[in-house]
Parts: structure tokens; C-alpha cells; sequence
């Protein structure tokens, strides 16, 4: 959940729009992008090398019984517990003891407001804001208001680093998350010395489930690495409920090769494409930084950066706690960490035939514009409007501009950027009202870095031909997006645009 622009731009899986805090850093976060920059896996090596400790094998359950089968991934009870088929149980905490979290099996944090992210709360290591109760953890936001008025909040954050740490497995905790505007839970895994291969990010993150309290359907998976900053991310949505009125089961299966992510048994996403280094040097040898061992950290962030800030409707009672039923670490015997990087092929898009890389540039198609389609209406951070294709022209209207430029969005991912290229991106718009709007062009999956950076336009009742050449001086990337932010800059005056193009300059 660390990271340095956290929610600039928080997109969906297919507008490659796309958290936690490690290695000690205050940096803010950075924003999400979904499903990005991982090659599809080759087949799991996990073999003969890297046998566990002494230790570990004590902990390991030997016992077995009648295979079952859970959405997809084969189980086996062990001693009452539902164990991935050839894994073994390394660690557990079913929470069965009221009180206290133990302290030889959890710490509990502390922090102050703004720590990270933005965020509103202070951690306080008090077992007010996270507790044992009814045979679960509960971790219960609150919020204060004092005989002025000023208002405060407070939350709970716990980890088993230097307890029950592990070096790749399966990992899993049955939870019910917060709902409520400003609300964000987490459960995610940080290294055991974070400063083994550098200051966040190189040191690695992964994020085993994050759920924004508004937007309770969807969970996001997230692996955090390298220098500069990149993510690889994917999401799940629910077709039926929601995270925050049941329990769901969110998992991850770590192998030195590869990470996959699991909602209920559900394999939803999964990557075997990471790196690490130090600026100036070469990186380190995968599959650093995910060669060492991470542990489990558990909390409810309020306001921040992604998740925005609790407004009036959000409720700090028992709809604010995370309920976790249990966490569960499980581990083969041996892993074999004598694995090569996989080497990923770029895609560049091709131009049609005008030479335009941005398809129905001129909106020629009524597209959807939810994701599944070429161009991707967003609203972020309290945006609210709603965009059409019609007669040649893209019009996006605006209710509330939302907290952020980028909180109503327009975008269109995999623009094929090349290092020594020059390119024109042009674009006519107007609006009903004279007011400005910002264009870029962005690279989601390298930490956000501008190929274009973020200029802001002038429009008015007419219609205006806009044109910019640059420089491309980055590395190659596929994964380029063009994208225009009509947020937050003082007008919810309706937008026209047409005619978006982007291609290579003579």
C-alpha cells in the first residue's frame, strides 16, 4: 500500500489505470494501474531446491484426508482445515482467544496522521482499534470529534514481521471488509528487512486484497517493484453481493517464478514479469525482490489519496471494521529458485491507415465506453457525469467535478510509445461554456511518468484544432495511454471532443 502517487489516475482493468506502505517511506501513493505489464506464466517451477528449515518442516502439517474441490482450486481438510492440494500448513491464526492479538504472533503499529498517503488516521497500538471478538479479528476505524468541532480519526494496524514471516507459499485470510466512503482495508505482505534491496520500492510489496468502502464489488490484487516504480495489478469483480455483507476468501500462491491471485477458490489474475535495482546499476538477479521473506499486515486506512476522504454518508460503526476470520500460511517443501526472468515481448500497436494509433479516433463507432471497448469513461475521487458518442464527436457531461483534474476521464491505453521517436498528438474540442481542460499523454505500468506531460487548453463555444509534438526520450513502451482530465478545475461545463489523433511526426 506504499506508493507515490496513489490515486492520480485509479483506472479500470482495461483502461490500464493503476498501493501500500513499506520500507519505511512517507511517500504518498501512487495511482492504480490494472492488469499491467505481466507476461502470461510459464509453468510453475517448484521442485527440488530451497528445502524448508528444520522449523518449518515442525510446522508443517503431515496428516491427510479425502481431497475436495473449491471453485477451481483442489483442497485437502487437514485437521480441520481446508489445505491447498501439495501444500502443507505453515502458520494459522484462527482468532479463537478474545482480547488482545498475542504478541508473540503480532505486533501492533503505530503511526501518525498522514503518515502515508495522505491518509486521515493515526495508528494506535491499542486493542480498542484492533481486537480479538467472537472468533475473529476486528479492526474498527473511529472517528472523534472534539468540544470544538475538529474532527479525528483513529484505526488499527497489525503485522507478524519477525513472527511468522514466509519465503513464497500460499497465503490466505477469510474477510469482511468496511463500507463507507473513505474507507480502504487491506491485506498485503511487506519484507522482513525492508531495506534488503532499498528503500520502497525496490524492496518489493504485494497486495493480497484491497476494496474501496465505495466501491465494495471489486477487489484489486497488486505486486509493487523496481526503480523507477512499476505494478502489475489485476482485479476482481463480483457478480453477485459484495465484500463488505460476506466473507470471501482472498489468497495468493507465491512461487519464486510466479504469483497468482485467488478471490474464493478464483483465479483472477497472475504474473510472472518483476524486477529490482538500484539507480546507476544493474538489477538485481530474479526473482528479486521477491526472494526474501515477507510478512502479512492487516488495517483500515481512512481517507488518503485513493480512497478520498469519508464525506457525511460514511458510518464509523460496525459497518466501518474489517472482520477477519482467519489468516492461514501454507508452504511446499522444496521450491526450486534456479529460475530465469521471463523475457517480455512488446506489442507495439500499428497504425491504420492514416497513420493514427488511436483507434475511432473520430468517433465514428458509439463504442462502449465502461472498458470493454476502445476509449474508457472514468470518475474518480467523487466525479460524477457520464460521456456519449454522437454524430462524429465524444460529449462528456459533468454534475460534480469531483476532488481531483483527473476525477472525470477519458482514455484510451497500449499506445505504442518508441524511445527516439517524435510524435504529434492533436485533438479539436469546445465546450458549452468557456472553461480549461488537460491533456497527456501517460505511461500507466512506469510509474506514471509523461510522454506527454499534462497541458491544460482553453475552450470555448467553438470548435478548436489543438496540436503538440514530442520527444520520445523514455524507454520502448506498448503501454502508452492518451488521455484528457476534466475534473477539478472549476467548471462542470459540458465537453466536445473529435477527431484525437496520435501518431508519428515527420
Amino acid at each position: 500500500m506504499k506508493n507515490q502517487k496513489w490515486a492520480k489516475r485509479l483506472a479500470l482493468l482495461t483502461a490500464m489505470g493503476f498501493v501500500l506502505t513499506g520500507c519505511g517511506s512517507t511517500e504518498s501513493k501512487s495511482e492504480s494501474t490494472t492488469a499491467a505489464a505481466t507476461t502470461q506464466s510459464t509453468s510453475e517451477e517448484i521442485t527440488e531446491t530451497e528445502k524448508m528449515t528444520e522449523t518449518e518442516t515442525e510446522k508443517a502439517t503431515e496428516t491427510t484426508e479425502q481431497p475436495t474441490e473449491s471453485e477451481g482450486v483442489k483442497t485437502t481438510v487437514i485437521d480441520g482445515i481446508e489445505t491447498p492440494e501439495s501444500y502443507k500448513l505453515y502458520w494459522h491464526d484462527e482468532f479463537d482467544t478474545d482480547g488482545r492479538l498475542p504478541e508473540e504472533d503480532w505486533n501492533y503499529e503505530e503511526h501518525e496522521v498522514g503518515w502515508v498517503n495522505h491518509e486521515l488516521q493515526e495508528y494506535i497500538p491499542s486493542e480498542e482499534y484492533a481486537y480479538v471478538k467472537d472468533g475473529e479479528l476486528v479492526i474498527q476505524p473511529v472517528k472523534n470529534v472534539d468540544d470544538s468541532g475538529n474532527v479525528s480519526y483513529v484505526s488499527g494496524r497489525v503485522n507478524t514481521q519477525g513472527k511468522h514471516d514466509i519465503k513464497y507459499g500460499w497465503i490466505e485470510a477469510r474477510i469482511k471488509v468496511p463500507q463507507g466512503k473513505g474507507f480502504l482495508p487491506a491485506f498485503w505482505m511487506m519484507p522482513l528487512e525492508e531495506e534488503y534491496y532499498g528503500q520502497w520500492p525496490k524492496c518489493g510489496e504485494i497486495d493480497i486484497m484491497e476494496v474501496l468502502g465505495n466501491n465494495i464489488g471489486t477487489n484489486y490484487g497488486t505486486l509493487h517493484f523496481g526503480e523507477p516504480h512499476k505494478q502489475n495489478q489485476g482485479s476482481y469483480i463480483l457478480k453477485e453481493g459484495d465484500f463488505a455483507n460476506e466473507y470471501h476468501v482472498f489468497a495468493l500462491e507465491w512461487a519464486p517464478n510466479l504469483m497468482r491471485w485467488y478471490v474464493d477458490g478464483n483465479l483472477y489474475y497472475e504474473t510472472n514479469d518483476w524486477f529490482t535495482k538500484v539507480e546507476g546499476e544493474e538489477e538485481k538477479a530474479y526473482p528479486a525482490p521477491f526472494n526474501q521473506p515477507f510478512h502479512v499486515i492487516l488495517n483500515v486506512a481512512v481517507g488518503g489519496d485513493w480512497p478520498g476522504d469519508p464525506d457525511d454518508s460514511t458510518i464509523f460503526d460496525d459497518r466501518a471494521a474489517m472482520k477477519v476470520d482467519y489468516v492461514r500460511m501454507f508452504r511446499k517443501k522444496n521450491y526450486n529458485e534456479n529460475v530465469k526472468k521471463p523475457v517480455r515481448e512488446m506489442h507495439m500497436k500499428e497504425a491504420d491507415a492514416t497513420g493514427n494509433f488511436v483507434t475511432n479516433g473520430d468517433f465514428a463507432e458509439a463504442e462502449d465506453l465502461s472498458g470493454d471497448g476502445n476509449w474508457t469513461f472514468l470518475q474518480l475521487n467523487d466525479g460524477v457525469g457520464s460521456a456519449e458518442i454522437k454524430d462524429g464527436e465524444i460529449i462528456i457531461s459533468t454534475s460534480n467535478f469531483g476532488t481531483e483534474e483527473y476525477s472525470i476521464q477519458l482514455v484510451q491505453p497500449n499506445m505504442p510509445m518508441m524511445k527516439g521517436k517524435k510524435y504529434k498528438y492533436s485533438f479539436e474540442a469546445k465546450a458549452d461554456e468557456p472553461r480549461k481542460m488537460k491533456a497527456a499523454v501517460t505511461a500507466p505500468t512506469a510509474d506514471w511518468i509523461r510522454y506527454f506531460p499534462d497541458t491544460s487548453v482553453d475552450l470555448t463555444g467553438d470548435w478548436q484544432l489543438y496540436e503538440f509534438t514530442f520527444d520520445m526520450t523514455e524507454a520502448d513502451d506498448d503501454m502508452g495511454r492518451v488521455e484528457f482530465n476534466m475534473g477539478n478545475q472549476g467548471s462542470t461545463a459540458t465537453i466536445h471532443i473529435r477527431n484525437v489523433r496520435l501518431e508519428l511526426a515527420e
